[in-house]
């Protein structure tokens, strides 16, 4: 009778541990407004590392301890929603979209299997046919340093082969630690090494603007180091230049600009008009197709820049002549770039 009694008290004392120790298992379905359902949204347990995401067709399975468990939907794009299962062993789910994302932007690969949680990185997109009026500037050089935040140029005066071949990187890093990808292709480096005090000092970049303006659709910057994906010619980020593939016939353009470069009072210098820096830029692309998927695209691009003046302060010429010279060198450039394809 009293070994009885052992084993009621025990089995009353143990039931609420048993109870709070039992396991529950939550199946569902989670989807959009419209029905469709969403792949790779979280579920997970609030207040708790356990968690887990849809499937392909917005299924899930998740197992929880706790009877009071709150479990929280979340996807980017869609509003988070939490609800309690109370022990049901089924729960569905709909999220409303609170935000249109654009779209996924994959930079220098081919590769079809890429999903948007392998790339959680800052790209910027920049499309040459809507920026290049607003932004009033010829080489490409000049044209990233004035919309993307992280990219750095400038011209260089008085230091050798630097002169005509503009330094740039991202991030302030060196210009070798920047690739750069033509059609997710690699673009090979300049054979110029740095000196003399300029950007990048002792490094070997890519001469960007080689690469006529005419002959680009868009380019994507990666802003963060890849060199796991790319390689330690990475570190900085990438830069994708894509080049026209458009069989609309011929197009062409023509922009000059120049700079009023006019002296102090009382001094004088050889120009008469006060302008200098003359730039005019003559730039045209045919496209044709080839067979039934293929296309054939031709650009041809000159750019004339005159020397620029910038004079040092005028005190340091009191009779008001300038005896030297500063600013940018004069140069002609001609780019011509061929972008097929034949499947």
């Amino acid at each position: 009778m009293r070994r009885l009694l052992v084993v009621v008290c025990c089995a009353l004392l143990l039931s609420p541990l048993a109870a709070a120790a039992q396991a529950f298992t939550v199946s569902g379905r989670v989807t959009a407004e419209g029905g469709a359902p969403l792949p790779g949204a979280r579920v997970e347990e609030v207040g708790t590392a356990n968690a887990t995401t849809t499937g392909p067709d917005g299924r899930y399975t998740l197992r929880y301890d706790a009877a009071g468990a709150v479990l929280r939907f979340s996807r980017p794009g869609y509003a988070s929603v939490e609800r309690a299962p109370a022990g049901a062993p089924v729960l569905d789910v709909t999220l409303a979209r609170v935000l249109a994302l654009e779209g996924l932007t994959v930079v220098g690969t081919r590769r079809q299997d890429r999903s948007a949680t392998g790339t959680p990185v800052p790209v910027d997109v920049i499309t040459l046919a809507d920026l290049t009026p607003a932004a009033a500037r010829t080489d490409l050089n000049r044209i990233l340093q004035y919309v993307a935040p992280s990219f750095n140029a400038n011209r260089q005066s008085g230091a050798d082969g630097s002169d005509h071949i503009d330094p740039a990187a991202l991030r302030g890093l060196g210009p070798d630690q920047t690739l750069v990808l033509v059609n997710g292709k690699r673009r090979h480096q300049s054979s110029l090494i740095n000196i003399f005090g300029s950007r990048g000092r002792g490094n070997t970049g890519t001469d960007l603007n080689a690469i006529p303006v005419s002959a680009i659709e868009r380019i994507e910057i990666l802003r963060d180091g890849a060199s796991a994906q790319y390689g330690s010619d990475a570190i900085a980020g990438v830069i994708n230049v894509v080049l026209k593939s458009h069989t609309d016939g011929l197009e062409g353009s023509v922009s000059a600009g120049a700079h009023n470069a006019s002296p102090p009072a009382g001094a004088r210098v050889a120009s008469d008009d006060g302008l200098d820096g003359e730039e005019v830029v003559v730039g045209t692309t045919y496209g044709v197709r080839l067979g039934e998927a293929g296309f054939l695209n031709a650009t041809a691009e000159h750019v004339r820049k005159d020397r620029t003046s910038r004079p040092a302060d005028p005190t340091q010429f009191p009779d008001g002549i300038y005896r030297r010279q500063f600013g940018d060198a004069e140069a002609d450039n001609f780019g011509f770039f061929l972008n097929a394809r034949l499947p």
